[in-house]
């Protein structure tokens, strides 16, 4: 493919509200994970929730995709500059021309939750002020960013589970290559809810701990929240130094609904997809962000590819014991804390990994250490082996 520049970026999720408040916990090791206190929520886990979400207040001319995953929206948005970046773009190539691309696994379901408490007694009616679109529906988040910047052209909502805001980036440069748009507004943004928080608890994946990925007593993920967003554009003029979209690979398992192929198959292809389209090969890779959820299936299944394709000579880590496992917004979180790596120079760690499983052969770093890196490789993978692998680099 392509390079394409990210020439804006930003992250918020539990380690606080921005690239600086990302940057920092990933120097020190921090975690932002504390026992679940959510809503009404009664479970022994842990989880990655973001402060003063529910705070935000939406312009009364948003007033009706008011719901907490559109509150994160904002707040996302108005982060590191974004907004005005964005703005800067559409002065340049217009309103048709900037497009909007997000993922999101359950977007504002917590609304719907919130509304059947409402429901008429004697009819079982939701409440009137309770609007589906704009807010449940997974296309909202891309409907509120559109109407947020007074956008006119493309946009679209990708809902694959934990691979949506990895596979925004893969559609976003496909528009991009074929003319339809001149830049693109990409991420995701997933708020904690009761239906996931009781869902992955009732398949047995959440762990009564912080998660630790590749840990050799792993047991179980920590559910987190977060939003983070990049805005694409042709490399032409991008600076040295700047962080470029090099090539992304997808695949599917089709192996079972809720656990990845047990070798690791949908994963290998998804990163030799991305290596081809990149024109790189394994060697020239410098780091992965692992997908690493900490349960025992997935880091196994993971690891296998990885090992089969790069063997144990590319420091790997997962950052999901530092964020939680933002599921939907996961695949945008961490392309951002890859950017963050290629521009620091510096390699992450793996907050709350332990003791390292001897039986994945992979060099996993538990701490993080200044490197120097021209190519990083990030994965993503969703129920139903719906998976995407990214991969930036530095320009010259």
């Amino acid at each position: 493919m392509t390079p394409l520049s990210l020439s804006a970026y930003t992250a918020t999720t539990c380690l606080g509200r921005g690239l600086e408040a990302t940057r920092a916990a990933l120097r020190t090791r921090r975690s932002g994970l504390a026992p679940c206190a959510f809503e009404t929520v009664l479970l022994d886990t842990w989880i990655g929730e973001v402060a003063a979400v529910d705070a935000e207040i939406l312009p009364k001319s948003l007033a009706a995709y008011d719901c907490r995953n559109n509150r994160l929206t904002q707040m996302g948005l108005e982060t590191d500059g974004f907004a005005d970046r964005v703005r800067e773009a559409i002065s340049r190539y217009g309103k048709t021309r900037v497009g909007v691309f997000l993922g999101t696994s359950t977007a504002g379901i917590l609304q719907t939750e919130l509304a059947y408490r409402r429901r008429d007694a004697a009819t079982g009616a939701l409440p009137e002020d309770f609007i589906y679109r704009t807010t449940h529906n997974s296309f909202s988040l891309a409907e509120i960013t559109r109407d947020y910047f007074g956008l006119e052209g493309m946009a679209m909502a990708i809902s694959t589970a934990c691979s949506s805001s990895a596979k925004v980036f893969a559609a976003a440069a496909r528009q991009l290559e074929l003319g339809s748009i001149d830049a693109a507004i990409v991420g995701g943004v997933d708020t904690l809810c009761l239906t996931t928080l009781y869902g992955f608890a009732s398949l047995q994946l959440t762990s009564s701990q912080p998660c630790r990925p590749y840990d050799a007593a792993r047991n179980g993920i920590s559910i987190g929240e977060g939003a983070a967003f990049a805005l694409l554009e042709r490399s032409d003029a991008a600076s040295a130094g700047s962080v470029l979209l090099l090539g992304t690979g997808e695949s599917s398992d089709a192996y079972h609904m809720s656990s990845p192929h047990p070798e690791g198959l949908g994963a290998r292809l998804a990163m030799e997809a991305a290596l081809r389209s990149a024109g790189l090969t394994a060697t020239d890779i410098d780091y992965i962000n692992l997908h690493g959820t900490s349960t025992p299936a997935n880091d196994a299944a993971e690891g296998k590819a990885v090992a089969a394709l790069f063997g144990d000579n590319v420091p790997c880590s997962s950052t999901k014991g530092a964020t939680g496992h933002t599921l939907g917004a996961a695949g945008a979180v961490e392309a951002v804390i890859c950017a963050l790596a290629l521009s620091d120079g510096f390699l992450p760690g793996s907050p709350g990994t332990q003791t390292l499983d001897p039986a994945i052969p992979i060099d996993y770093q538990l701490q993080g250490r200044a490197s120097r890196m021209r190519h990083a490789l990030t994965n993503s993978f969703g129920f139903g082996g719906s998976n995407c692998s990214l991969i930036l680099g530095v320009a010259e």
